[in-house]
């Protein structure tokens, strides 16, 4: 046992979100160490996804020269000015899962990030000083003033269904379809990893049920990348076109192991009223996902869960609502944004874990949000605004969660503020931490309200004339500029929609620009708009 010493940051999990905020802590010059309980980066894809290929977006051809552009199809990659970029790797839109590995170590060997590998967090507690007191398995101790949680959701979730501990979990169940020949299959879950365990199956398994509570979800509806993904729905063809498979819509009520290994399954069906039936199984997988591991934190500083305790509960600054100091980054964060974001995956945490950093630098460094001074005008926001949504990768992975800011001092001056999570802007905003504001802007891109409830290919679903003004109603990605005051109520005082283009392209003259400079003209300090025919100022860099 030793005293490994003390940082400012201690960083316990070596994956994507780990290296991600290691690399930004390393290019401020922060004293940091990370800690993985591996003996390499991202030892959690060694493992999984089980059948060892990722459904992360991998684009490599996009006809772009822009690389904030091409990020909104590369899926993979980490944030850094340097690189690497995981589309150097594999030419496959959906790589293999050891690409990723690879990837990983190359980064951090890359940026030289201070990693010590084997080193598995055992416990976590607060000293009489209230530094964190990290103690590994051999009972070696780091001394942190504050802690960044990457781990990931390394625990399987057993749901509570009497009898659930009698069934195999994805995590371990066998992925030779071999060993299902001639079997009959139930699969509890209705996400990811349960159609690709069932798809994985069809071949050799004589009949596969895929069951769950709730409606199923289709991710090219609703627009959630974890929702069933259509690279893994194979199975629904199966079932829809008179196959022995099936979807059981409804609750699980108990799971009885027979001596002979087999098992009867209670199943109570949603689409008929309190039907419930015993159903025959010889194998029963649980694909019920994973959560949050919280046992290493001592009493005094474990932080709540939240969402069937699966997730940290977490304040819009991406720390501990009961734990002071105690951050996190990665998957582990999406509770922040529960299915309707995308925090949960790299392409999304990839933004959170550098907007953390931004709070960070700001709340113990003393460092502003890095912005560009505009001219007071409609025309120089436009320009900045307009050219920034058809370039930004951040919102276009983000979106909603986060937006760019314009802030409208009360001494006349507008900053243009990039990726700021709106949630803390609004708090932040109301304290005074952006100075003194008359109001402020944010810049998102959004889906349209009620998006998830209509087939995007079902070309008789129209809009109305009213339906289309302003495009307030388009379901498809569209930037939306909204004004807020900074009283700490988050309430909405004036808002724009530009109208979706198809090709992601807002920058018609007549369409996009003018009716965003309208708007804005009319919301900004009388007097600001620009004389005709000026040119708007640059927007950030």
């Amino acid at each position: 046992m030793s005293d490994l010493g003390q940082v400012d940051y201690l960083v316990i999990g070596g994956g994507p979100a780990g290296l991600q905020a290691g690399y930004f802590l390393g290019k401020s010059g922060r004293d940091y160490l990370v800690v993985e309980e591996s003996d390499a980066p991202g030892a959690f894809f060694t493992r999984f996804p089980r059948h060892r290929t990722l459904i992360s977006s991998n684009k490599v051809h996009t006809g772009w020269s822009d690389p904030e552009l091409r990020l909104r199809v590369d899926w993979n990659s980490l944030l850094s000015d340097e690189g690497p970029l995981f589309t150097a790797y594999s030419p496959r839109y959906f790589p293999p899962a050891d690409d990723m590995v690879r990837y990983l170590a190359d980064f951090a060997r890359t940026h030289e990030l201070r990693i010590r590998f084997n080193t598995r967090v055992c416990r976590v507690g607060r000293s009489e000083g209230s530094l964190f007191v990290a103690t590994d398995q051999h009972g070696n101790v780091v001394r942190a003033r504050r802690i960044i949680v990457a781990t990931g959701v390394s625990r399987p979730y057993v749901p509570p269904i009497e009898g659930a501990e009698e069934a195999e979990h994805y995590a371990e169940v066998s992925v030779d379809p071999a060993e299902f020949t001639d079997k009959r299959v139930l699969i509890v879950g209705r996400g990811n990893s349960a159609f690709e365990t069932a798809d994985n199956l069809i071949e050799t398994a004589a009949v596969i049920h895929v069951a769950g509570p709730g409606s199923l979800k289709l991710a090219w509806r609703t627009h959630f990348v974890g929702h069933l993904r259509a690279v893994n729905n194979n199975f629904l063809d199966t079932y829809q076109l008179k196959s022995q498979n099936a979807v059981l819509d409804g609750d699980i009520l108990r799971i009885a192991r027979n001596p002979d290994g087999t098992y009867v399954v209670s199943v109570k069906f949603a689409r008929v009223e309190e039907v419930v039936k015993d159903i025959p199984y010889d194998r029963v997988i649980l694909a019920t996902g994973f959560r949050f591991d919280a046992s290493v934190f001592d009493d005094d500083c474990r932080p709540d869960l939240v969402v069937k305790d699966r997730f940290p509960r977490l304040t819009p600054a991406w720390e501990s609502v009961n734990v002071p100091g105690l951050y996190f980054a990665g998957t582990i964060t999406q509770s922040l944004d529960f299915r309707k974001s995308t925090n949960g995956f790299i392409h999304g945490f990839r933004y959170g874990v550098k907007a953390l950093h931004r709070i960070l630098e700001r709340r113990y460094h003393g460092r502003e949000w890095p912005h560009t001074v505009l001219p007071a005008s409609a025309g120089a926001v436009t320009g900045a605004v307009v050219q920034r949504v058809n370039r930004t990768s951040a919102l276009w992975q983000l979106f909603g969660f986060l937006g760019d800011a314009v802030l409208a001092g009360t001494d006349g001056r507008v900053r243009y503020c990039e990726e700021v999570p709106v949630a803390h802007l609004h708090e932040a905003a109301a304290r005074g931490d952006f100075g003194d504001l008359a109001s402020y802007f944010t810049v998102t891109l959004e889906y349209g309200a009620d998006h998830d409830r209509v087939d995007p290919f079902d070309i008789t679903v129209r809009r109305t004339p009213q339906q289309d003004t302003g495009g307030l109603d388009a379901r498809y990605l569209h930037p939306v500029v909204r004004q807020f005051r900074p009283d700490g109520t988050g309430e909405t005082v004036a808002q724009h929609h530009l109208t979706e283009n198809l090709e992601n392209e807002w920058d018609n003259p007549d369409v996009h620009v003018g009716p965003l400079r309208s708007f804005l003209a009319s919301r900004l300090p009388a007097g600001n708009d620009l004389p005709a025919g000026a040119e708007p100022a640059a927007p950030p860099a």
